[in-house]
């Protein structure tokens, strides 16, 4: 099988002229003087001049760049961020933490002891931050349940809008 290949590698050189002179030469002897060489030479020449003969470079059709062009056209191009971003939902989030924020704020508010009278009659010491006790604001079983409910409520939400969002992709695929 390896002189067989052999064979073949030492005779497509020969043919193809990409031989030294001694190496040509005692092809040349062999194909006049074995059959085998000779039936494989007659065979490699056959195919090089079916190859040379019948095989065209194909040059592409005038109108190839516009086909190419057409056939992407017929595939759905994803729109600009701005086509399928919903703004309701964006509102929607906006509102949702911005009531968040105004509800702690008026809840804070509501933990300020309004009624401490001291002797000063200084703004600042009468409304000193470092009065405000944080620790009923964060502690309250109340404020952790409310805030643990969102936090659920928004990720139901995510949930379901990722949900209609594949549902949407899937429907285009198909």
């Amino acid at each position: 099988m390896n002189t067989q290949q052999n064979m073949e590698e030492r005779l497509w050189d020969y043919l193809d002229g990409s031989c030294s002179a001694e190496e040509k030469s005692f092809i040349d002897n062999l194909v006049t003087t074995q059959e085998e060489w000779r039936m494989k030479y007659h065979e490699l020449m056959e195919v090089q001049q079916i190859m040379q003969g019948s095989l065209e470079l194909d040059q592409p059709s005038l109108r190839f760049s516009q086909n190419v062009m057409e056939e992407i056209a017929k595939y759905h191009i994803a729109p600009a961020a701005k086509s399928y971003i919903n703004k309701k939902i964006i509102y929607g989030i906006g509102i949702f933490f911005l009531v968040m924020i105004v509800g702690f704020f008026i809840y804070g508010l509501g933990q300020i002891n309004w009624s401490d009278t001291s002797g000063s009659n200084d703004l600042l010491s009468k409304y000193n931050v470092n009065k405000i006790d944080f620790s009923r604001f964060f502690n309250n079983t109340y404020t952790n349940v409310f805030m643990m409910v969102n936090v659920v409520m928004g990720l139901m939400l995510l949930d379901m809008y990722l949900g209609k969002k594949r549902k949407k992709l899937h429907e285009k695929e198909a």
